[in-house]
């Protein structure tokens, strides 16, 4: 590994967070020598972002932290035509309204990560809709598009997979590369920024904006992105059999969240704190060492640091203990996450694989059954005989709640409303 000047460029090359870089040598002499600006662009697809953006924000939080100033670029305009890269189908087109609303849930989840302000190191939020809403066709195809050569954008991943699979592009989203690299120029006028980072899928668009800066502006842009992250099991980060894993509360409880790195295979351990948190490399190689029932602890470790940068450290203390009483000491623990049943519901009674659909351990009916059948099914911590056993109002504890758990370590509370 190249001895680096800038503590940016050190540490993220020493935590593994970097796939590829246009230049690197020069880039690091500039964030050695002054502060400078970077931008990471986010669609507003969703009203939360997920795992899988977790280490784009991660960094963006260094870039802060090693003292330079970081844009976090909100898609309000490009998500009007959808980014086709990875893709093998359009993505539905979202009203103005929907977007504005994501991206007012999207600025929530960065809120936890880095400062925002004034100041020259405070992040900003920028909306690329700002410019590209007021770009005139003619004039865009005359002084942007003719620096865009087709031949090259077809051999680009975001269009090369989808033509090779034989999945409709729409001309729509052929259009994409092409404002994204406007948006590096834009931000380049705008706010000096000089480097875009973003996923190793997008190497190609963002190389496609330092090349459109260099020919409009003669501005001397950089590229950097970060390896794909799967599990050691090759299995795509941030999805579970419920869904992806959202970095909003209100999408995924802090507890689910905590429970979700705490069940990570043991080989991702020291790779995910190194990438994750910002737990000191020599504490990571002490606890990635940990054998047997030991690395359990440093899964704890790994699932309380992460929990405390997404949701606060109050959050992440409360998601352990919940996990140490209802694991360690067999209690209930009243901070699990809760499913409100209307009373008469349970009154009348509910088949077993029919609550356990609707509390959200399972993603269908039909897997509800398999997993009660196949024994993973538990109602007050004991086990269910049958997906068809009728639960009822009888079930409920003197606190008005039951518990039902999906193997060992997925527990709801279901409370009579």
């Amino acid at each position: 590994m190249a001895a680096f000047k800038s503590d940016f460029m050190r540490i993220v090359h020493e935590r593994g967070m970097v796939h590829q870089t246009s230049d690197a040598a020069r880039l690091d002499e500039l964030l050695s020598t002054g502060t400078r600006t970077a931008y990471i662009g986010f669609d507003c697809t969703a009203d939360s972002l997920h795992v899988g953006s977790l280490l784009q924000i991660m960094m963006l939080r260094w870039w802060q932290k090693s003292g330079h100033k970081p844009i976090v670029l909100m898609g309000g305009g490009t998500t009007k035509i959808g980014d086709p890269s990875g893709r093998d189908e359009s993505r539905q087109l979202l009203t103005a309204e929907q977007i504005d609303a994501n991206m007012a849930g999207i600025r929530r989840v960065f809120d936890k990560y880095v400062e925002f302000g004034d100041g020259p190191t405070d992040a900003r939020m920028v909306d690329n809709a700002e410019w590209l809403d007021q770009l005139l066709y003619i004039p865009l195809l005359r002084d942007v598009g003719r620096h865009f050569s087709v031949n090259r954008m077809l051999t680009m991943d975001s269009v090369r997979l989808r033509l090779e699979r034989n999945q409709p592009l729409t001309f729509l989203e052929f259009n994409y590369m092409i404002l994204q690299s406007y948006d590096f120029v834009e931000l380049k006028k705008r706010y000096d920024c000089i480097l875009q980072m973003g996923g190793s899928d997008q190497w190609g668009n963002i190389i496609m904006g330092t090349d459109l800066g260099r020919r409009i502006e003669g501005a001397e842009l950089f590229a950097l992105t970060t390896p794909l992250i799967t599990t050691s099991s090759g299995a795509k980060m941030g999805k579970t059999a419920s869904g992806a894993v959202w970095l909003n509360a209100e999408r995924v409880s802090p507890y689910d969240f905590w429970q979700y790195w705490r069940n990570v295979e043991d080989a991702d351990v020291g790779r995910f704190m190194r990438l994750f948190t910002e737990l000191p490399l020599p504490e990571i190689a002490r606890l990635e060492k940990l054998q047997g029932q030991e690395i359990n602890e440093a899964k704890k470790v790994l699932a309380t640091e992460i929990t405390g940068l997404a949701h606060g450290a109050a959050a992440a203390a409360e998601a352990e203990a919940t996990a140490r009483r209802t694991f360690e000491e067999g209690g209930k623990a009243e901070s699990l996450p809760t499913v409100n049943v209307p009373r008469a519901q349970l009154a009348e009674g509910i088949a077993a694989f029919e609550l356990f659909h609707q509390a959200g351990l399972a993603p269908s009916r039909t897997e509800a059954r398999k997993l009660i059948r196949g024994g993973g099914g538990r109602l007050n911590d004991k086990p269910i005989a049958s997906d068809t056993v009728v639960i009822k109002e009888d079930d409920l504890g003197s606190d008005g709640t039951l518990k039902l758990s999906a193997g060992r370590k997925r527990h709801v509370l279901v409370r009579a409303a």
